[in-house]
């Protein structure tokens, strides 16, 4: 019980770590990409456009790790299972929900500085070309 509370203590750590590095990187993103944003936008793109452009830019790693990570997972859990008396399967379900709140957890942190930077008027960005 002790290891489990631990294990799980520094889980909750390691995804908050993870979440203010990814908010930091959506953060800078924004800020490098102001100028093409400001031009999006003076040439008609719409809040949710920009949003989505930001957003799909950040997806795209994720749509990747899982890609990658499900078999080795599938694989690892699978030996690790083996060694117990009582034989438990494995239901794919739990991958795809995980990968499910691991893009959730993304798209939110990310959402906030793309909002923003979709919301900021474009004479801001554009004032000094």
């Amino acid at each position: 019980e002790n290891l489990a509370s631990m294990l799980g203590v520094f889980s909750s750590l390691a995804v908050l770590i993870a979440c203010m590095g990814l908010y930091g990187l959506a953060s800078f993103t924004a800020q490098r990409r102001t100028k093409e944003i400001g031009i999006r936008k003076v040439m008609g793109a719409r809040v949710q456009d920009i949003v989505g452009l930001l957003a799909w830019q950040f997806s795209k790693p994720v749509f990747i790790a899982m890609a990658v990570a499900w078999p080795v997972a599938f694989w690892v859990m699978s030996d690790w299972l083996e060694s117990f008396v009582y034989r438990v399967s494995i239901n794919p379900l739990w991958f795809a929900m995980a990968g499910a709140i691991a893009l959730g957890v993304a798209l939110v942190t990310v959402a906030s500085h793309a909002f923003r930077a979709a919301r900021s008027a474009p004479v801001e960005a554009l004032r000094y070309e």
